[in-house]
């Protein structure tokens, strides 16, 4: 009887023992499953909405009083797509997108979506930036412009795309729409307009609304020429600019930071001071090179008293 109830203890233990490593297990299943649906709730919505469903507060939609709203597309995509077999517009678009992608993180702004081959990124929202939307939206849009200009399409390395570029600034609405597939939505009439600044504008041209550039006005470095007016459908006339570039601010804000120090051979100053006609001895070899550069200093800047 003794060995049969060690024998059921036993088994006992072997079950209890099995049953936790199961539920570790499972525990470990479970927690890696968790991670990956919240890394995709990441990647579907910005990371403050995403935070805040993952833990399970409702997320209102939020009005906005000032933001920048970016839209792209490719000019003649269509006929690019006509002339292209559908894997091949799946490797183009994935290939572009990834390059936009990477180059948008260097920046403070969402993108928003992506429909065929227009893109939209925004800045200035879920967190509210002052007046920096503007401004991170066109430094970003001259990035992507600067990416597309050195882009290769794989299968017509020969062609170059052609990227066309619209931003507006104004207020918006933002809220998450939908249970299943949430997705981060824009309302608003600056959408409309941003949209518009697109469609009617050039090919590798950055078209900016008056209102944008009354923004980037204020920072003083963003060079934009005035395009004229452009007639919009639902907009009337509305007078719009090109942005060119930005000014580098390095070269008026360098400052030497440390005093220049000259390599002078002590033996070959003395021999160009003596042909010049100098007598009096303007290196002692018994100083070091920049105690003599410093004796020297006065003559250098034109005071030959010395």
């Amino acid at each position: 009887s003794n060995n049969i109830l060690d024998n059921l203890l036993s088994r006992m233990e072997q079950y209890a023992n099995n049953l936790e490593a199961l539920v570790e297990e499972r525990t470990a299943d479970y927690l890696e499953e968790k991670r990956k649906c919240e890394e995709l709730l990441y990647q579907l919505l910005p990371k403050s909405v995403a935070s805040q469903l993952i833990l399970g507060q409702s997320v209102v939609a939020e009005t906005y009083d000032n933001v920048t709203i970016y839209f792209s597309d490719i000019v003649g995509f269509t006929s690019l797509s006509a002339e292209s077999t559908p894997l091949q517009v799946v490797d183009l678009l994935n290939d572009l997108y990834t390059c936009f992608d990477s180059t948008i993180e260097n920046f403070d702004v969402y993108k928003v979506e992506t429909i065929g081959d227009a893109y939209m990124v925004v800045s200035g929202l879920p967190v509210r930036n002052g007046n920096l939307h503007a401004r991170e939206i066109a430094r970003m849009s001259l990035a992507l412009l600067k990416a597309v200009v050195t882009f290769t399409i794989r299968h017509r390395p020969k062609d170059q795309l052609k990227l066309r570029i619209g931003m507006h600034t104004g207020p918006c609405v933002a809220g998450v729409v939908g249970l299943k597939m949430p997705r981060y939505c824009l309302f608003g009439d600056t959408v409309n307009t941003a949209s518009r600044m697109e469609s009617n504008g050039e090919a590798l041209k950055i078209h900016v609304s008056p209102q944008t550039k009354e923004v980037l006005d204020t920072f003083g470095t963003f060079e934009l020429d005035l395009r004229g007016e452009v007639e919009m459908k639902g907009k009337g006339k509305i007078t719009t600019y090109w942005l060119l570039g930005e000014k580098s601010l390095s070269a008026t804000t360098m400052t030497p930071t440390a005093p220049i120090q000259l390599p002078i051979t002590v033996n070959n100053t003395t021999r160009h001071l003596n042909n010049v006609g100098n007598s009096k001895p303007f290196v002692n070899n018994n100083k070091s090179p920049n105690d003599n550069v410093t004796a020297l200093t006065p003559l250098l800047q034109g005071d030959a008293s010395t």
